[in-house]
């Protein structure tokens, strides 16, 4: 075998291998690597030949790798992150001087408690910083992948090899209701809460949750009087009616003067609130200071730290 040379190695075939292999498609690969849809399709021509593999092959209406370019998929992605880590300029960080719009997806429950610190602090550190912060959407969606979400906010930690998560904590849930409502006691019983009409919160519009098992477990059942997509939305409900909710008890406040947050008569944490981007993000110091800002607003509002990142050394 001839030894082989960087005359022979091209990185940019890496890159394009791992955009591929992580979008199923030429065009999104292109959108990812800001290419041409036919520069990225010479790209997979060039792949197939050098690997003599077809790498993605069509199936229906979509992409799905080979056998071999699974096996490929991780080894692939870690020489890519190295070789950034590795390529990238070493310069310190001038927030002063940094212009950049950076997009922040946050979930509902979080966004009331993440956006008052992480603007103000950007403001005032990085005055040249533009955010753009966006409610979650009612379906599941790869914009952090494609690259059109910075930092997502919520929970719980994703899954995907490509995205790297910080889970930062859990909140208490309460159960909120109006000042002077029947059941605005110390300690409401879990059959007054099951027999008071509730309002759901659920950007996918599901009435049926945590609190259901809870009950159920208890031989009781709610009546779920309306779904809606936010807290803010819910809050506006229950303050005008006899209705109630159930909500994170740090990420609800402040809930008004018109409301009162009681404790539940059982204990039920919140889903795991975490802090996630993409692995391409790993070596960019304003990425990591922002991040690490987002994180660290959101632990404080919970009274935690954050826990190890998942998806990345501990």
């Amino acid at each position: 075998m001839g030894r082989i040379t960087l005359d022979h190695v091209d990185l940019n075939l890496l890159v394009g291998l791992d955009a591929l292999l992580e979008q199923r498609s030429v065009q999104g690969a292109a959108t990812q690597l800001h290419l041409t849809q036919p520069a990225v399709s010479r790209i997979l021509g060039r792949l197939r030949a050098a690997t003599g593999d077809a790498i993605l092959v069509r199936s229906g209406r979509e992409m799905v790798p080979t056998a071999r370019a699974l096996a490929l998929r991780d080894e692939v992605r870690d020489l890519v992150t190295r070789a950034q880590v590795v390529l990238a300029p070493s310069h310190r960080l001038d927030l002063a001087g940094l212009e950049r719009t950076f997009t922040i997806r946050c979930h509902d429950a979080l966004l009331t408690s993440v956006a008052p610190g992480v603007v103000g602090a950007v403001a005032a550190a990085a005055p040249g910083v533009r955010l753009r912060l966006l409610g979650e959407r009612p379906s599941d969606d790869r914009d952090l992948s494609r690259g059109e979400v910075d930092i997502e906010v919520g929970g719980p930690p994703a899954t995907d090899g490509s995205i790297v998560s910080r889970t930062v904590g859990t909140d208490e849930m309460v159960l909120v209701l109006r000042r002077g409502h029947p059941i605005d006691v110390a300690r409401p019983s879990a059959e007054q809460i099951a027999e008071a009409p509730h309002v759901a919160v659920s950007r996918r519009g599901r009435g049926y949750g945590p609190v259901d098992d809870v009950l159920k477990s208890l031989n009781l059942e709610r009546h779920v009087l309306a779904t809606v997509p936010t807290v803010a939305a819910a809050l506006a409900v229950v303050a005008g009616s006899e209705a109630v909710t159930v909500l994170p008890r740090r990420l609800s406040d402040p809930i008004g003067p018109r409301l009162r947050a009681r404790p539940l008569p059982w204990r039920l944490p919140s889903e795991p609130a975490a802090v996630s981007w993409h692995r391409r993000h790993e070596s960019d110091p304003a990425h990591t200071w922002l991040r690490e800002l987002v994180a660290s607003t959101l632990a404080a509002r919970l009274g935690q730290n954050p826990q190890n990142p998942i998806g990345s050394p501990a």
